[in-house]
């Protein structure tokens, strides 16, 4: 009798830790509220901002015309330094293809960055809901093997870098996985939409850029694809950060 007691007790013991153990697990399937994501997205960019004191990365620009995106038609390699009391700053490594593309396309796209990641402009450009309405969508993605959330994003205000579209979040820490959407404003009277995607990954405990590309046609110039691979990150952070 006593040992079929003890089974019973066993097999209650076992069935209520089953259900524990499938009560957290649904728990966690239990998709949080938006607000709340909200703010978390918020304060994964605050404390990122608040650690990282500066960065140097190696960036290699690719331009292609056309259909073509085998070939660039011009390239450029230049080593960036942030710094956040002074902004960006480049040195060209190496350039080669068509002077005239780099010329009219690679270096106002870097003075255009330098501008925007001045001290008094740079809080503008981050991913946060000060700068953009965001809707979490339902369900769970997996972008290269991280758990993601996706955001529906719409600038607060129009700027060439501020995208309308989407970006994915890690879901264990909030930060930027991807961001792809098209310019909330044209760069030029004479281009049309421009398409925007870059890719991050974990550098060193921080979401960095890897990988982005951009896409837009221009009256004079037609179809053109701008390409960005970032390598070799060296970041400083803050002492007792």
């Amino acid at each position: 009798m006593t040992g079929r007691v003890s089974g019973r007790r066993a097999a209650s013991l076992s069935a209520a830790l089953f259900l524990l153990v499938a009560g957290v697990g649904r728990a966690a399937d239990v998709p949080l509220d938006q607000a709340t994501a909200i703010r978390r997205v918020d304060e994964a960019v605050r404390i990122r901002v608040n650690r990282i004191a500066g960065y140097t990365v190696t960036e290699h620009y690719s331009v292609f015309r056309g259909k073509d995106e085998s070939h660039p038609v011009a390239e450029m390699t230049v080593r960036t330094t942030y710094r956040p009391e002074s902004g960006k700053s480049y040195q060209i490594l190496s350039q080669s293809g068509s002077a005239l593309v780099r010329r009219l396309g690679l270096d106002p796209l870097l003075e255009r960055e330098k501008e925007i990641n001045l001290p008094a402009n740079v809080s503008h450009a981050w991913i946060t809901s000060a700068n953009y309405d965001m809707q979490l969508k339902p369900g769970m993605q997996t972008l290269n093997g991280r758990p993601c959330l996706e955001f529906a994003i719409t600038p607060k205000q129009k700027a060439p870098n501020l995208l309308v579209g989407s970006i994915w979040v890690d879901a264990k820490d909030y930060t930027i996985a991807r961001l792809e959407g098209v310019a909330s404003k044209s760069p030029s009277v004479f281009a049309g939409e421009t398409h925007m995607m870059r890719q991050y990954a974990d550098i060193d405990g921080f979401s960095m850029a890897t990988h982005a590309r951009a896409e837009s046609s221009t009256f004079l110039y037609g179809r053109t694809v701008v390409t960005i691979d970032y390598t070799g990150y060296h970041i400083d952070v803050r002492p007792g950060s």
